[in-house]
């Protein structure tokens, strides 16, 4: 109400441009009740971007917190012509002398106490179930953000689907919140944690465990104070604690690594005859477990595919089951989600009660439903959680959404799928991953990358390849611990920086990597045959991934383009 005070209007967009914390949320909920169209924007954007979006979707309220204001938002002001209101939801300072004429700066308090007003009451309205709650933009891994509509009723609807898979949490869990909440997986998680009716704990990347950037040595991380039951990941975070550990237990001494291996895999054969391991995990996985709190009942993964490597590992040491998902911005975050005591790796569940879910023949990829031992094709989605369409961009709304004849609408996903028989499904490929080789071999790079990425010299990879060219190639951001390990084994001197620009490098790496890849049993023409080393990480500062640390193709392409051209011959 103290919003409507400052005469943002019901149905108008406004934007919130903040981090992951609880103001984000409380602000959520107030934009939700007054039906003010709520639009979302990652913290981690640029400049330019910040200033496309708020331009795009015309707002003159904005939401964001003291720091962003000072460091992102202010510098783009005069770019932003309809902006008037901005909201920082920071108590301090409370005043803000120096902006733009036309353009008023409230602390989140001052609009509360607007709100508060008994004159004011009279200015609620609120929305109806076909009304527009969010305008949610994509992460732009496949090119140019797109602003998806989500109304009111497919909210509820993707809520309700994931909350009945996840009945078996109740008011008793504490949920840790760290992941950007303009992503749909983050708002649909704290959406169902609310409706549940259990504790929000907020976090950081920065400051989550005791090896955290932020965390001194010898403070204690969030997770160790906080010690939640429920966590969402993506699988980058999964693949680095994974890979943490497994350097760990290969500095063990011989007894100490033998002892851990033989728990490993006896805990594993128990898990598969649906038996618990109290004793093991008493003994050699407590001191694992609590890198993330020690109280950890459930792992919700989603955002990309999780290797089942590190799936296997994170359901045995954490002592938890990992609840993959998948689901997509255009379908609320929901589709399917495993359930609790299904321990299988390499797969995302059956079909959420608020929708279902259909594979279409694909052709060209040599994908179709009829195939054998199990359907295969391009995931359709249908229901009542499946989005408006996009922002602005009717012609690619067209494109990805259809309505059936039962007036059911679907969404494209442009990802291959295949059921199995007890109805769970397994992402096996991507429309847009595809490339096919001038030979006319296909090679999947989200697969190729999956793979190599268990490759404990790798902490990510992207492969590349065109339909111009005979073979595949790579850019890879090395481990540096096993990097400058791998370069003193063949007595090869230099800073980190110079290892990776060392030609020498290059090739010992390569030669690691294709033995990982053949190990995996990639074809031949799969596996990478040039590669670039890079020695500065990706992170969505640098704009080469998205916050789900989803690659960013295309800018890894123009990053990467003399590197390219010299991998393939031209110089």
């Amino acid at each position: 109400i103290g919003l409507a005070a400052l005469e943002q209007q019901p149905k108008n967009n406004i934007a919130i441009f903040c981090e992951t914390r609880a103001e984000w949320f409380i602000a959520a909920q107030a934009c939700f009740m007054n039906n003010f169209t709520l639009v979302t924007l990652y913290s981690t954007l640029g400049g330019p971007a910040i200033a496309h979006g708020l331009n795009e979707t015309q707002v003159t309220h904005v939401i964001t917190s003291r720091e962003l204001l000072e460091t992102k938002l202010k510098a783009i002001l005069s770019e932003v012509p309809r902006l008037q209101h901005i909201i920082v939801v920071d108590d301090t300072p409370t005043s803000w002398p120096g902006y733009p004429h036309g353009i008023t700066v409230h602390n989140m308090a001052a609009v509360q106490k607007l709100g508060a007003k008994p004159e004011n009451g009279k200015l609620a309205q609120h929305p109806l179930p076909s009304d527009i709650a969010v305008i949610m933009y994509t992460s732009g891994s496949t090119g140019i953000p797109k602003g998806v509509m989500i109304s009111h009723s497919n909210m509820i609807a993707g809520i309700t689907g994931m909350a009945e898979r996840l009945s078996y949490l109740n008011e008793t869990d504490t949920y840790i919140a760290y992941l950007p909440l303009a992503h749909v997986l983050e708002l649909t998680a704290e959406h169902i944690v609310v409706s549940l009716g259990f504790k929000i704990g907020y976090s950081s990347p920065q400051t989550l465990v005791d090896q955290s950037t932020k965390i001194k040595t010898g403070s204690k991380g969030d997770t160790s104070v906080l010690q939640p039951t429920v966590m969402a990941a993506v699988p980058e975070i999964m693949d680095r604690i994974y890979k943490n550990v497994i350097t760990k237990v290969e500095e063990m001494n011989c007894v100490q690594r033998t002892l851990f291996i033989l728990a490993y895999n006896y805990k594993l054969k128990q898990l598969a005859k649906g038996y618990s391991t109290p004793l093991c995990d008493k003994l050699v996985f407590r001191k694992i477990r609590s890198l993330l709190g020690g109280q950890l009942r459930v792992l919700l993964s989603g955002g990309a595919p999780l290797s089942a490597s590190t799936q296997q590992f994170m359901n045995v040491c954490f002592c938890c089951p990992v609840g993959q998902g998948y689901g997509l911005t255009e379908t609320c975050g929901t589709g399917t989600l495993c359930e609790q005591w299904d321990y299988s790796t390499g797969r995302v569940g059956g079909p959420l009660v608020c929708c279902e879910i259909k594979l279409r023949d694909w052709v060209e990829g040599g994908y179709r439903s009829k195939d054998k031992p199990h359907p295969r094709g391009e995931i359709l989605i249908g229901g009542s959680n499946i989005s408006m369409g996009y922002f602005k961009n009717e012609a690619k709304s067209q494109e990805d959404f259809f309505v059936d004849e039962n007036s059911q609408r679907w969404f494209c996903t442009g990802d291959i799928g295949e059921f199995h028989k007890d109805g769970c499904l397994k992402i096996i490929d991507r429309k847009k991953d595809l490339v096919k080789l001038q030979a006319g071999e296909y090679v999947s790079l989200g697969k190729v990358e999956a793979m190599l990425k268990n490759c404990p010299l790798v902490d990510n990879i992207c492969a590349y390849a065109n339909s111009e060219e005979t073979y595949v190639i790579g850019f890879v951001v090395p481990n540096q611990k096993h990097l400058l390990a791998l370069a003193d084994q063949y007595s090869i001197r230099g800073s980190f920086e110079e290892l990776c620009n060392s030609k020498a490098m290059e090739e010992l790496v390569l030669k690691v990597i294709t033995g990982a890849a053949l190990a995996a049993q990639l074809e031949r023409f799969e596996i990478p045959r040039k590669i670039r080393l890079s020695p500065d990480p990706w992170t969505p500062e640098t704009g080469l991934v998205t916050d789900a640390f989803k690659l960013k193709r295309r800018e890894l392409k123009t990053h990467y383009q003399d590197d390219i051209e010299r991998m393939y011959g031209g110089k």
